[in-house]
């Protein structure tokens, strides 16, 4: 997995929500969608959307760390530097433009490009349906609508989904019995 973008008049990738404040300077806890730790580590521009609003705004990140065995970060932001401002930032989307996406190794992924993919039984070549978006739990799911309308979760793992193949718009499944039924 990677990042969940948004597309508006620019296409922006999600990279976490904050979620609350962290103390009293202004620190705030964010719930990471990236899997890419420097986007919460290294300091430097992000952008900062509020709820119910389009356009992002510019912020400085100015530091920041992991909290140890949760997913969560603490940043800083330049600007903010009591609780109550951190407070006022609380359910706000930090965001990077999509063009800042890092490379990924072979058989990695972006979030992005798997959404919308066609999800084909490999065995019998019959289509079963479209990616509609990828959660993490553990080991990532691919979250296929089915053509029948269903939902369903579909573990991202090599032996299940054997074939991404991103210039034809398709993933071939090999699903075991069981996995597809009600």
């Amino acid at each position: 997995m990677s990042e969940s973008t948004t597309t508006i008049e620019t296409a922006w990738l999600a990279i976490g929500q904050i979620v609350a404040p962290q103390g009293l300077r202004g620190e705030m806890r964010v719930n990471p969608s990236s899997d890419f730790p420097e986007r919460f580590l290294l300091p430097g521009p992000r952008w900062l959307r509020r709820p119910r609003q389009t356009e992002p705004e510019v912020v400085e990140l100015e530091r920041g760390r992991a909290i140890a065995g949760k997913n969560l970060y603490i940043v800083q932001l330049a600007g903010i530097t009591s609780r109550e401002q951190a407070e006022a930032l609380r359910g706000c989307e930090l965001l990077v433009p999509a063009s800042d996406r890092p490379e990924l190794d072979e058989g990695e992924f972006h979030v992005l490009d798997l959404i919308d993919l066609s999800v084909i039984d490999q065995a019998s070549s019959t289509p079963l349906g479209i990616v509609r978006d990828v959660v993490s739990a553990g080991n990532d799911l691919l979250v296929v609508e089915l053509t029948d309308g269903r939902e369903v979760y579909i573990p991202f793992v090599e032996a299940i989904v054997p074939v991404v193949d991103l210039a034809q718009g398709r993933i071939e499944i090999t699903p075991p019995p069981g996995l597809l039924e009600l």
